[in-house]
């Protein structure tokens, strides 16, 4: 479990990249025949959606660019959007695979622009 909202201890973007890489290890040391499966669940921005952030999250993530991922601003990481820790954690543990993005879909609920950005997406 990874605290993604609640303050007074959420991790910044840098520390889920290290927590990332902390379970991959962690999974690679495992003595044991065994396969692993990683999941992450959260949506992207929240409440405003940002595509351009989304997108770029999404981009990020496909092209391993950990320098991006680890240095998220933490402003940016409020309220919902805060969910985004656990694509981040996700994408260190799984950066030896190739992330493909299933759908993204920015679930508008008013004209106002507020709602959801949804992505989907695998490693393997």
């Amino acid at each position: 479990m990874l605290n993604t909202h609640y303050p007074p201890n959420q991790p910044t973007a840098h520390r889920c990249y290290e927590i990332g890489r902390v379970i991959k290890d962690t999974i690679a040391a495992w003595k044991r025949d065994a396969r692993v499966a990683v999941i992450a669940s959260g949506g992207l921005t929240h409440f405003v959606i940002d595509e351009q952030f989304d997108r770029g999250l999404l981009r990020a993530l496909q092209d391993h660019d950990a320098t991006t991922l680890r240095s998220i601003p933490q402003r940016l990481l409020n309220s919902g959007t805060s969910e985004v820790r656990s694509w981040i954690t996700a994408a260190a543990a799984l950066d030896d695979l190739r992330m493909t993005l299933i759908d993204y879909q920015p679930s508008y609920r008013t004209p106002a622009g507020t709602g959801v950005g949804m992505g989907f997406a695998e490693w393997r």
